[in-house]
């Protein structure tokens, strides 16, 4: 049994990210056909587009690392991405209280990922490594922005017109 360290866990966590990420861009264009509200649809989109920024960052710290991009499988992406799943089955037609699903397991993402992030920048700022915690802030400081617009569009719009709904 190899003996764990903190590269090693680094490592681990990073394939963990990569791997959530990938899993995350397939799941945010199903998620953008679903919303029904214009902006919630906007800000899938644009979380779309920047995950696929954030992987390529991925794919340099790998890089730095001189390790082939790979992920692992992560079942709390899974779990998570599967309850959004489940949401849209249920709720087949678009409605504001399905935009409000949505729109908490899209949080529920962004939650999971700003831990990983946080993890990840303290391992890397820990071990010297500054050019990877540069990469690793770049993708932190998306996914908080994202949390924010959506926080911002259940408190304002999505939720108020779920409660309307019900």
């Amino acid at each position: 049994m190899a003996t764990m360290n903190l590269d090693k866990l680094f490592l681990d966590t990073l394939k963990d990210i990569y791997y959530a990420e990938r899993q995350i861009l397939k799941a945010l264009n199903k998620q953008a056909r679903a919303a029904q509200h214009p902006e919630l649809k906007q800000a899938f989109t644009l979380h779309r587009e920047q995950t696929q920024t954030q992987i390529e960052r991925l794919q340099q710290v790998f890089e730095i690392l001189g390790k082939r991009a790979q992920g692992v499988t992560c079942e709390a992406m899974n779990g998570i991405l599967e309850e959004a799943s489940e949401l849209m089955e249920e709720a087949p037609e678009p409605s504001p209280v399905r935009d409000a699903g949505l729109l908490a397991a899209a949080q529920c993402v962004e939650h999971y990922e700003i831990a990983r992030y946080g993890t990840l920048i303290a391992w890397a700022n820990a071990a010297g490594k500054s050019e990877i915690t540069d990469l690793l802030q770049q993708n932190l400081e998306e996914e908080k922005q994202t949390d924010e617009l959506l926080t911002r569009l259940a408190e304002t719009a999505v939720n108020p017109e779920a409660a309307k709904a019900a």
